[in-house]
């Protein structure tokens, strides 16, 4: 999302070099980031933070209005008035997630949504994506938990210090044992 420099390499986005470009205009060109540790604004409520995130329609992209995403995250919509601070943590990544795509981005970075949470908020977060994806929006995971990528996956790519070391769609990954055992200690 740009908040670290690239040290080679460029990035494009809509067609667009984002190498040298700074969050806000990447968030304006249409790319959302739901960071891991959720960073909601605990004094604002849920309908305030959900219009801190609004942007403008985009053209070929999902439209999310409060309505739309209450049907996707119903624990939201029971609580349109109550303080993000005053939110388990899995309501807090529901509402994350929520701001973000407020934003009617193109692509929407996801960053370990299961990561601390409830089973229950997990299996909320997995239908989530699958939802997402079938809206035609694009997301990249970055996930640890392999079971939950293989739920809502396409593709997989192995990351071990900064370099590639597996690359395929995810059907193939969870069929091979060897890379499984040498990438995931699973």
């Amino acid at each position: 999302m740009g908040l670290l420099n690239r040290t080679q390499g460029d990035i494009h986005f809509c067609g667009e070099s984002i190498r040298n470009a700074s969050p806000h205009r990447i968030a304006q060109m249409g790319m959302g980031f739901v960071p891991e540790d959720r960073r909601v604004f605990t004094d604002l409520t849920v309908m305030e933070n959900l219009e801190v995130g609004r942007q403008a329609i985009r053209q070929d992209a999902p439209h999310w209005t409060p309505e739309k995403l209450f049907r996707l995250f119903p624990n939201l919509g029971e609580m349109p008035h109550r303080p993000g601070g005053q939110m388990s943590g899995g309501e807090q990544q529901m509402l994350t997630v929520s701001r973000t795509l407020m934003g009617n981005p193109y692509l929407v970075l996801l960053d370990e949504p299961s990561e601390g949470v409830a089973p229950v908020i997990v299996e909320q977060m997995a239908n989530m994506i699958l939802q997402l994806k079938r809206e035609g929006l694009s997301i990249l995971l970055s996930e640890q938990n392999i079971h939950f990528a293989e739920l809502v996956s396409d593709r997989a790519y192995v990351l071990e210090n900064g370099h590639i070391r597996y690359q395929g769609s995810m059907a193939e990954l969870a069929a091979d044992e060897e890379a499984r055992r040498a990438y995931l200690a699973v």
